[in-house]
């Protein structure tokens, strides 16, 4: 007789009813891929049928071109998603733009130092930015009113500097180069605002400030509870905000060679319907700088193909107008979808 123990049998590991069910379908997959990505494929086609429409459209020198005129309103874009990913609004993006455009060529004028002219103009862009903020976050203004008020007052402010007159008869070449240079093919406008988007996207992926921008626009009386610092974000991503409108206003004033107080009237719009184009909620809490930057992109796609097709500029407006209504009928859509599919 075999005294030993005897072994039992060891069934392999297998994955419960459960465990399967919940993992998502091929089909599930594919319909968030494209759900997610519909932005994106919007963009193809459209790039697809101005191709067709006019052969001019893919040369190099037009290419060049639509990325050079989409950088300002990019980048004004830029630090609004990020103000608008905490559930507010800067409405004075183009008033701060201007301001910083003729502070540069006033101080540039005056012979002042390149460097020492741009950081100026950019700490002023900051601390408008960050007063805005503090003015919301502390006195529990709304945003929408405290910016109103900014983009008034501080449109005043630039018209002050030289009595509504354009500054900056003699700026220097280096200066001129910023706004105006290429690199390669591409304008240095351009790389600015690809890099600015990089660098946004990966703070706000990859950062905890990153993680507390989301956590206050999702619920922000939750982020105060579990230790998020809430007034300090909000008033952060304003003057991030007011930090990339200088910026614009600055490459501005480098391509123009002149600082024009009347510049980026109507900029603010033009950057909230790209955050909201690309997918930011105006509730705050989602969304991102890949979709505004593609947002950007595709408006610009849309003006450039109206002028190589000769259409009006009242037209161009209304076929915008239209354009955009519809593409965020889509992404309506397309969200409750994407809840659909998540269930």
């Amino acid at each position: 007789m075999n005294d030993s123990p005897t072994t039992a049998a060891v069934e392999p590991p297998t994955l419960s009813t459960q465990t399967l069910a919940a993992r998502p379908t091929w089909r599930q997959r594919g319909s968030m891929w494209l759900i997610k990505g519909n932005l994106l494929i919007v963009f193809v086609v459209i790039c697809a049928i101005a191709a067709l429409l006019s052969p001019e459209f893919l040369t190099t020198r037009n290419l060049a071109n639509l990325l050079q005129q989409s950088s300002l309103t990019g980048i004004i874009a830029i630090g609004m998603t990020l103000v608008i990913l905490t559930s507010g609004i800067d409405l004075a993006v183009g008033s701060v733009a201007a301001l910083s455009g003729m502070i540069v060529a006033v101080l540039l004028d005056g012979s002042v130092p390149i460097a020492f002219a741009i950081l100026a103009a950019l700490a002023v862009g900051v601390a408008v930015g960050l007063l805005m903020g503090a003015v919301s976050a502390w006195i529990r203004l709304p945003a929408f009113i405290v910016t109103l008020a900014g983009l008034t007052a501080v449109r005043g402010w630039s018209y002050t500097l030289t009595d509504g007159r354009p500054a900056g008869s003699n700026l220097p070449e280096a200066f001129t180069i910023i706004g105006g240079g290429y690199l390669g093919i591409l304008p240095l406008t351009g790389v600015i605002f690809i890099a600015v988007t990089i660098i946004t996207g990966l703070i706000l992926r990859y950062t905890t400030f990153g993680e507390y921008v989301y956590a206050v626009g999702s619920n922000e009386e939750a982020a105060r509870l579990s230790g998020v610092p809430v007034k300090w974000i909000k008033a952060s991503v304003f003057g991030f905000s007011g930090l990339t409108a200088a910026l614009a206003g600055i490459l501005l004033t480098s391509r123009l060679t002149i600082g024009q107080p009347t510049a980026f009237q109507g900029a603010e719009l033009d950057a909230i319907a790209a955050v909201v184009l690309g997918g930011t909620s105006l509730f705050g809490g989602r969304g991102g700088v890949g979709g505004t930057f593609i947002a950007v992109l595709l408006l610009s796609v849309l003006k450039n193909l109206f002028n190589l097709l000769g259409i009006g500029s009242f037209v161009q407006m209304i076929a915008t107008g239209v354009i955009l209504v519809l593409a965020l009928i889509l992404n309506r859509f397309l969200d409750s979808r994407a809840a659909a599919v998540a269930r």
